[in-house]
């Protein structure tokens, strides 16, 4: 998922994004640890989308603290 895909969510849309990519993201995990992943990217490429994420939440949020100043 692309930074413009991640910017064209709705707020409540990115929150349920933001929970179902931590539960793909603990599945992975799982798999990782008892042997049965066999794409390694997919782990890295989930993580930086939670981070992603993340980092969009932060900006709408410090953007409307200054909306509101």
């Amino acid at each position: 998922m692309n930074i413009e895909e991640i910017r064209a969510l709705s707020d409540e849309a990115l929150v349920a994004k933001l929970n179902d990519t931590k539960e793909e993201l603990m599945k992975l995990r799982f798999q990782q640890a008892s042997g049965s992943l066999t794409d390694t990217t997919r782990l890295r490429e989930t993580r930086r989308d939670v981070a992603r994420i993340n980092t969009v939440i932060t900006e709408r949020k410090a953007s409307q603290k200054e909306g509101a100043k």
